[in-house]
Order: C-alpha cells, then sequence, then structure tokens
C-alpha cells in the first residue's frame, strides 16, 4: 500500500503530462515547485517510487511514470474527481471548496466504494470543473477545448472547464455569474494590452484580462 505523500507524488506526476503532452516527462525542480517541497526532498521520495517501480528517474535526469505508476496516478485521480462531483452535486458544496475535501478522500482505498460512489453519481464523465473523470479502466473522456483567449471577436462560445481551480479565481467566475455551460460572446479585443470585452449570457458586457481569458476553456 502506498503512501498519502506517495500517491501525491503520483498524482502530481500525472497532472504535469497531462500539462505537457508532447514532454509526458518532469524535472526535480519542476516537480518540487508543483508540490511546494524543495528539490531535496522531491529526489528523496522519487528514490522510494523508483524503487517500487512506479517511476523512471535518474539523478538530474527525467522523471516518467512507469506503467504501474501511471495506473495507480489515474486511480487516484479518479477518486478526487467523483469526491468532488459527490461533494458539489450532493452535499451543496461549492465548486472552490471541493478540491480541499476531495484531496483527503482520494487516499480512500476501498475499490468497491468508489465503483458504488460512481454508480450513485450516474457516471459522470466531468467533475464541477470541466475536468474529465477517468474510468475504472483507466479511459479518460475527452472534449474539445480551446482557451477563451483563442476565440475571435464577434464569436460566440461556451464554458466549458475551467483551466485555473484556484479558489480566488473560481470564487470570482462565481461574482461574474460564470459556470460550467455558460455562453460567452466576445464582443471587443484590445490589442493595447490583450484584454477581452465579453458578454455573459444576458449580462451587461465586462472587460476581463488576458490573464482571465488563458485560465478559462471555452467550446466554439
Amino acid at each position: 500500500m502506498l503512501s498519502y505523500t506517495e500517491e501525491n507524488y503520483l498524482k502530481a506526476l500525472l497532472m504535469l503530462s497531462f500539462q505537457n503532452a508532447e514532454r509526458p516527462e518532469a524535472g526535480t525542480n519542476e516537480m518540487a515547485a508543483y508540490l511546494g517541497v524543495k528539490p531535496a526532498t522531491a529526489t528523496d521520495m522519487l528514490k522510494k517510487l523508483k524503487e517500487k517501480e512506479l517511476v523512471t528517474y535518474q539523478k538530474y535526469g527525467k522523471i516518467l511514470l512507469t506503467d504501474l505508476g501511471r495506473k495507480k496516478g489515474i486511480a487516484i485521480l479518479r477518486k478526487h474527481r467523483l469526491w468532488e462531483t459527490f461533494l458539489y452535486e450532493k452535499l451543496d458544496f461549492s465548486w472552490d471548496e471541493v478540491h480541499e475535501v476531495a484531496e483527503q478522500l482520494e487516499h480512500i482505498q476501498s475499490a468497491k466504494l468508489v465503483d458504488k460512489l460512481e454508480e450513485f453519481l450516474n457516471f459522470p464523465e466531468f467533475d464541477p470543473h470541466g475536468d474529465p473523470i477517468p474510468k475504472a479502466n483507466g479511459d479518460i473522456p475527452s472534449i474539445d477545448k480551446v482557451l477563451l483567449s483563442e476565440i475571435k471577436a464577434g464569436e460566440t462560445c461556451m464554458v466549458v472547464a475551467v483551466k485555473d481551480t484556484s479558489a480566488v479565481f473560481l470564487q470570482y467566475l462565481e461574482k461574474l455569474k460564470i459556470t460550467i455551460g455558460t455562453t460567452i460572446k466576445v464582443l471587443e479585443l484590445i490589442d493595447f494590452d490583450g484584454s477581452l470585452t465579453i458578454g455573459i449570457e444576458k449580462e451587461e458586457a465586462r472587460s476581463v484580462s488576458m490573464k482571465f481569458a488563458e485560465s478559462l476553456f471555452v467550446r466554439r
């Protein structure tokens, strides 16, 4: 059985591989920064994961999940996103609250409980943030999406996921009445600073920053 810390490292490596689809490996410093630990601490843990044949790793080299490591990482991610969905849909947690609680619940080991949870939720494909929920067999649903920053003036799109899942950004989205499924029309692109003027459903037009537009996934 893996420790909570070992599971956190596997999930972190999996998330880094998703961010860099063309380069699924990660460096020690990149890994340490993602987890908020010192490089020496990350190195010690990576040695343990290598001994368990969960990662391939050479000192000062790149880190890559083995097939076993990826399988376990996906299982942890599946639990996390199912718990987020349960908290959001059944217990009325807001979408900026679910992540922290799911971080604790994802370490539950009962495979039967996780399967029952998925069945209870009617086999959801995406969590409250629009992220895909891995299936029991490891398959991950996909959806066509682009960043809001890629939408041209005059085009209309629908929010399908958030790239930035920090509480402060999710709270800002709520203030703007933006959630998964919200329709947005890009009214104007400002050349000076890359900001956008957008129309949100039937609300009045608002100006948002380029950082905002690069933090939201939409579908045309």
